[in-house]
């Protein structure tokens, strides 16, 4: 069973633990697991150290917009521009790391809409969904709540689930190395986006 990691890594207004996703990278490393980092322009300008670790740690990398706005609310030139200029910090701070052509649409808006995906495709970009969510950016999920999402979802999904998680969340950060402990016990090989079909 392939299980491909996602990660939204991105500047949040709610209160998180400083650091989780530096402890993030730690735990990836640790355990030799790469995943796909889609990483907010924003976020990579804040973070230049943290977006150079991702690209330095051989994660695949995608755009995640500047401003993480839903791009049905967007005209065509802005998502243009929030594209290219989160592309622009991307390739800046992750040490020239391309994103393209991996993306994903913040909160999902836009990934089932045409126009969107249209100048998506125009700016040379395809929009990755996610098969397993296990709500870990909602503040009252518990690390044993987001294991057992994670872990069900994969096993009902099977080959080739792409799993949706976040940089940010105390939560996620404990959950991490448990999801990867259950999954490999599962029989799962973690795989990036790139090597789904």
């Amino acid at each position: 069973m392939r299980v491909a990691l996602t990660i939204d890594t991105e500047q949040r207004s709610r209160p998180a633990a400083a650091g989780n996703a530096l402890r993030q990278l730690d735990v990836l490393r640790r355990e030799g697991v790469r995943v796909t980092s889609f990483v907010q322009g924003r976020w990579a300008g804040a973070h230049p150290e943290l977006a150079g670790r991702i690209g330095a740690d051989g994660h695949l990398v995608g755009n995640h917009t500047y401003h993480h706005a839903p791009l049905s609310l967007m005209t065509d030139e802005g998502i243009r521009h929030t594209v290219s200029r989160a592309e622009e910090a991307i390739v800046s701070r992750t040490g020239g790391v391309a994103a393209r052509p991996w993306f994903r649409c913040p909160y999902g808006d836009g990934e089932h809409d045409e126009r969107v995906l249209g100048v998506l495709t125009d700016l040379g970009y395809r929009n990755v969904g996610w098969d397993v969510d296990p709500f870990d950016w909602r503040p009252d999920r518990t690390t044993d709540e987001v294991v057992a999402a994670v872990v069900a979802g994969c096993r009902e999904h099977g080959d080739d689930a792409r799993v949706l998680l976040h940089s940010w969340p105390d939560a996620t950060l404990a959950a991490l190395p448990l999801i990867i402990e259950d999954l490999r016990a599962a029989g799962a090989r973690f795989v990036t986006i790139d090597e789904l079909p």
